[in-house]
Protein backbone atom coordinates (compact mmCIF):
# COMPACT_ATOMS: atom_id res chain seq x y z
CA UNK A 1 0.00 0.00 0.00
CA UNK A 2 2.82 2.43 0.83
CA UNK A 3 4.56 2.09 -2.58
CA UNK A 4 1.25 2.74 -4.33
CA UNK A 5 0.72 5.90 -2.28
CA UNK A 6 4.27 7.05 -3.02
CA UNK A 7 3.75 6.54 -6.75
CA UNK A 8 0.47 8.45 -6.64
CA UNK A 9 2.10 11.25 -4.66
CA UNK A 10 4.97 11.43 -7.14
CA UNK A 11 2.51 11.54 -10.05
CA UNK A 12 0.60 14.40 -8.41
CA UNK A 13 3.81 16.35 -7.76
CA UNK A 14 5.00 15.89 -11.34
CA UNK A 15 1.59 16.85 -12.73
CA UNK A 16 1.54 19.98 -10.56
CA UNK A 17 5.07 20.94 -11.60
CA UNK A 18 4.24 20.39 -15.26
CA UNK A 19 1.13 22.56 -14.94
CA UNK A 20 3.10 25.32 -13.18
CA UNK A 21 5.82 25.24 -15.83
CA UNK A 22 3.20 25.47 -18.59
CA UNK A 23 1.58 28.47 -16.86
CA UNK A 24 5.00 30.13 -16.47
CA UNK A 25 5.67 29.62 -20.20
CA UNK A 26 2.40 31.40 -21.05
CA UNK A 27 3.24 34.24 -18.64
CA UNK A 28 6.70 34.58 -20.20
CA UNK A 29 5.21 34.69 -23.71
CA UNK A 30 2.69 37.35 -22.64
CA UNK A 31 5.43 39.51 -21.09
CA UNK A 32 7.56 39.14 -24.21
CA UNK A 33 4.66 40.21 -26.45
CA UNK A 34 3.95 43.24 -24.25
CA UNK A 35 7.64 44.19 -24.30
CA UNK A 36 7.78 43.90 -28.08
CA UNK A 37 4.62 46.00 -28.47
CA UNK A 38 6.11 48.64 -26.18
CA UNK A 39 9.39 48.53 -28.08
CA UNK A 40 7.68 49.00 -31.46
CA UNK A 41 5.13 51.58 -30.28
CA UNK A 42 7.57 54.14 -28.92
CA UNK A 43 6.59 57.76 -28.41
CA UNK A 44 6.94 59.85 -31.57
CA UNK A 45 9.37 62.18 -29.78
CA UNK A 46 12.36 60.01 -30.55
CA UNK A 47 14.62 58.51 -27.94
CA UNK A 48 12.05 58.19 -25.18
CA UNK A 49 11.62 54.87 -23.45
CA UNK A 50 8.22 53.43 -22.62
CA UNK A 51 9.53 51.80 -19.45
CA UNK A 52 11.31 53.28 -16.41
CA UNK A 53 14.65 51.88 -15.35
Amino acid sequence: MVPLLLVLLLALILFGAGFAVKVLWWVAIAVLVLWLIGFVARPAGGGGRWYRW
